[in-house]
């Protein structure tokens, strides 16, 4: 399953935060390190210290304070994460097949343990568990 969980993180790290902030550890862990001055926030001056995170700011910026909370991070990320599975998901069924999969090669040679219904596709939900796993980690 360790394998699994590295591959949903991968999968993970192209939407979420610790992609933006350039962090493979956990989200909580690199909203912290962006947030320099420890108020719980990450202003546009401490994103500029992060490329990723910097590029993609105002789009984080949900209410466009000049500030990106935890809440916006999170909902950014879900946003993300769906796109990401709707790009995967070429036949739209809302799953993602063995075939669909080969399209992403990591993906692929991790699809059996993600899958664990074992009806040989992935729905957001085992996708979801995946990644919530490696968070833990």
């Amino acid at each position: 399953m360790n394998k699994a969980i590295a591959l949903a993180a991968t999968l993970a790290a192209t939407l979420s935060f610790s992609a933006l902030a350039g962090d493979h550890g956990g989200r909580g862990d690199s909203l912290k390190k962006a947030d320099a001055n420890g108020d719980g926030m990450i202003s546009r001056d401490e994103a500029k210290a992060n490329p990723r995170l910097a590029k993609n700011f105002d789009a984080i910026d949900a209410n466009k304070d000049g500030q990106i909370s935890a809440d916006e991070m999170r909902a950014f990320h879900a946003q993300r994460a769906g796109e990401h599975f709707k790009k995967m998901d070429t036949n739209g069924d809302g799953q993602i097949s063995k075939a669909e999969a080969a399209n992403a090669p990591r993906l692929a040679g991790h699809f059996d343990q993600i899958d664990t219904n074992k009806d040989g596709l992935l729905s957001k939900d085992e996708l979801a568990a995946a990644r919530a796993a490696h968070a833990k980690k």
